[in-house]
């Protein structure tokens, strides 16, 4: 697809403030620092619409993206990191669970996990937290050019096998240096849109 427009509408913490139109929406969640900033950037085409930082657990709102004035990217609150007290991490959680199982335009959640590393435990957690509730997931191992390409298969194989992946969730490779995985994400959000 190409982006000709991208734009940060709004920042939300509850149901209120979610944009009003009945646009699709992508929602992307991962842990802190993991390079969700990084994908929305290389996606849309654009190199800092998403603050990038070294601070884990920045994002602290539901970042809505708008694109092309037809779909969303939400950025959701990074997880996992221990720097943010109990109380805020547990008002984040239940910010993030009400849009993940309320909103009615999302169409699918991007896991964003590291593929240098098996999938955490918060990893495996949120994927089973979406395959509960019905959610349709998309997986997107990032940050393939850290890896030589002939060992691939074998991270992608342990992230499927840590998650418990289903046949049915697709698995993306992805590079946010190299662009590598970028049509195939696009091919797969707008067969959802579509769908």
């Amino acid at each position: 697809m190409k982006v000709t427009q991208a734009e940060i509408v709004i920042s939300a913490v509850k149901p209120d403030q979610y944009p009003k139109e009945n646009l699709p929406e992508f929602a992307l969640a991962g842990r802190s620092n993991v390079g969700k900033s990084s994908f929305i950037n290389k996606m849309l085409n654009r190199k800092n619409l998403a603050r990038t930082s070294s601070k884990p657990g920045k994002t602290q709102t539901l970042n809505f993206y708008l694109i092309n004035e037809m779909m969303h990217f939400v950025d959701v609150p990074g997880y996992g990191f221990a720097k943010v007290s109990k109380k805020e991490r547990e008002a984040w959680g239940k910010m993030i669970e009400t849009y993940l199982t309320d909103r009615d335009q999302l169409k699918a959640v991007l896991l964003i996990i590291d593929l240098r590393h098996a999938p955490s435990k918060d990893d495996v957690m949120m994927y089973n937290f979406l395959k509960h509730y019905g959610i349709p997931v998309m997986v997107i191992a990032t940050k393939a050019d850290k890896i030589p390409k002939g060992k691939w298969q074998k991270h992608l194989k342990v992230v499927r096998d840590t998650l418990e992946l289903e046949s049915e969730d697709e698995l993306i490779l992805f590079s946010s240096e190299t662009g590598q995985g970028k049509d195939q994400s696009w091919r797969s959000l707008q067969y959802r849109m579509n769908n």
